[in-house]
């Protein structure tokens, strides 16, 4: 291989030939310039991978306006005294360009973790997430590219959407310490990130609305999905839990309902007692099912459960005249009808199937009910005027 005092006017005179020409610089061994057959010339370094004794070869870049002769050899120097550390350049760009992408992050995600250990409806809600959030931001962006500033920018674009972003930060944390197990890389971009105040949802319906709701349900003609709903009040189950329930998930003998572990936000089996009418509601609804039926209310769509009843709700909420109610809101009218009555916040929570005390803890306000009932009827003796007597 010819060695010359390379330069810019070398460079730029070299000529072509029928195969690559290269040129090596007297003065920086290892730096030199590849002038292929069709006249391009780039500028290239040459070394030995100190640890195996490889030789390796490595393009820094295209001779031309965007790369001089003399930034060419600056590039050359600092990977060349790399090589002399101990470096391997050329392993490190590679390394660096099929270096995982956001992209492959979600798609690993997704098919290792989220499928196999989450709901269905959970993977929907992950999936959906991805598309329409983090792929058009992150996807083609390295996993080691990602900071913490990055993610902070997407957190803040949500701010009018304060649930759904931290919906979204979750996510991203989830998916960025599989990142860091998997050795994608050594951090991970979403700790620290402050969350957006949420304002908990206190709603659940008085006497008279739950009385309406219920009275507009024993009406409505889709009696299928009116009877989903009635058994989640009756239960307080989550309103999936209802909807992909089998019809032998039930023992009507003893009154209970087996919730497969899959089907459950805690992944756990659960059994959950039933009341008379629920028990009776249910053992109606499966006399008129075909004894093959897999579920309890199945769709339209042959072999599959109803899934979407959002229409259905509003027109009942309408019907009944109550604003300001979601479907699962149904499970805090079960519990605050309960803790009213003077259940402990320990039997409501093994009813609601909460695995932590302080998730039922937002209706403990509601538990002072009998102890106010109590100390009114003390109040009550002591007020009350003893009965006058005449002493003879």
């Amino acid at each position: 291989m010819p060695s010359v005092r390379l330069s810019k006017a070398v460079v730029e005179k070299a000529p072509s030939e029928r195969k690559d020409v290269f040129l090596w610089d007297e003065a920086l061994p290892g730096f030199g310039v590849r002038v292929k057959p069709s006249g391009v010339k780039s500028y290239v370094i040459q070394y030995r991978e100190r640890s195996s004794g490889r030789s390796r070869r490595m393009t820094i870049g295209a001779h031309g306006p965007l790369l001089s002769f003399s930034e060419a050899k600056k590039r050359a120097r600092v990977k060349l005294a790399d090589v002399l550390a101990g470096g391997d350049p050329a392993a490190q760009r590679y390394e660096e360009r099929t270096a995982p992408t956001v992209a492959d992050l979600c798609s690993d995600y997704l098919v290792r973790h989220a499928e196999p250990n989450k709901r269905p409806k959970s993977v929907r809600d992950d999936r959906s997430m991805i598309e329409r959030l983090v792929l058009p931001h992150f996807g083609q962006r390295k996993v080691a590219e990602i900071s913490r500033r990055d993610i902070e920018a997407l957190h803040l674009e949500m701010a009018d959407r304060p649930y759904a972003a931290n919906r979204l930060l979750s996510l991203l944390s989830k998916m960025f310490a599989l990142a860091v197990s998997w050795d994608w890389r050594p951090d991970n971009p979403v700790k620290g990130v402050i969350r957006f105040q949420e304002e908990k949802r206190d709603r659940w319906l008085s006497d008279e609305e739950l009385k309406r709701l219920w009275d507009v349900l024993e009406s409505h003609p889709n009696r299928r999905a009116a009877t989903a709903i009635q058994l989640q009040i009756l239960t307080g189950a989550r309103l999936g839990e209802v909807l992909s329930a089998r019809p032998s998930d039930f023992n009507l003998d003893r009154a209970i309902w087996t919730k497969p572990a899959h089907q459950t936000k805690q992944r756990r089996m659960e059994h959950v007692p039933l009341s008379g009418p629920a028990a009776d509601l249910v053992s109606k609804t499966i006399s008129e099912l075909d004894p093959e039926a897999p579920w309890l209310f199945p769709g339209a769509k042959p072999g599959e459960h109803i899934k979407d009843i959002k229409r259905f709700w509003a027109s009942v909420l309408n019907e009944a005249c109550i604003e300001n109610y979601r479907r699962h809101d149904n499970r805090h009218t079960y519990a605050s009808q309960l803790v009213s009555s003077g259940l402990s916040l320990e039997i409501v929570g093994r009813l609601l199937g909460h695995t932590q005390a302080q998730t039922t803890q937002r209706y403990a306000h509601l538990a002072d009910t009998p102890l106010r009932e109590a100390t009114e009827l003390f109040s009550r003796k002591v007020r009350q005027k003893p009965t006058s007597s005449r002493h003879s």
